[in-house]
């Protein structure tokens, strides 16, 4: 038990030059781009619907969803199928990713907090910054990512509550 709390596993994946992961335990598999079905009047991030095993899943460019350009497909551009729990659910997103790399473990105490300075996009989806040889990663923290302004993908699986 003492060694999850000192160490987590990532998946580590580029956008651009950007290095950015996730938690291992949200991934549920790692697929090739497939164009997806499209939603009409979906935010410009949300690119449409995959079917994965037999469930629709909407697919994010994470690029638009940090404000960075729309990515750009390649051979090697990849779909996390991801189940993010956000609030009392647990959401299926497919995250655009223009590649995948691998699963690495990062200390607790690797982890620095987001700096105010010199990141392009909002800080505060940002759950950490770890210090690599070739630079950065960024962990993400997903469940404010989604939550927050991300209502219009919270509604497609259930309709929205009035709080």
């Amino acid at each position: 038990m003492a060694s999850s709390s000192s160490e987590a596993q990532f998946v580590t994946f580029s956008l651009g030059e950007e290095i950015f992961a996730v938690p291992v335990e949200v991934v549920r598999e790692i697929l090739d781009h497939e164009e997806p079905f499209k939603i009409p009047h979906g935010p410009d991030y949300l690119l449409g619907l995959r079917d994965v095993r037999g469930h629709g899943v909407p697919v994010i460019d994470l690029r638009l969803r940090l404000g960075m350009t729309g990515t750009e497909k390649t051979p090697h551009t990849r779909i996390l199928v991801l189940d993010v729990p956000v609030a009392d659910r647990v959401l299926a997103l497919g995250l655009v990713a223009d590649r995948v790399y691998e699963v690495v473990p990062f200390n607790r105490s690797q982890v620095e907090t987001a700096p105010d300075i010199g990141v392009r996009w909002r800080s505060d989806y940002i759950a950490g910054v770890v210090r690599r040889e070739s630079g950065f990663v960024v962990i993400i923290d997903l469940a404010r990512l989604f939550s927050d302004s991300g209502s219009a993908l919270v509604s497609l699986e259930t309709p929205a509550r009035v709080a």
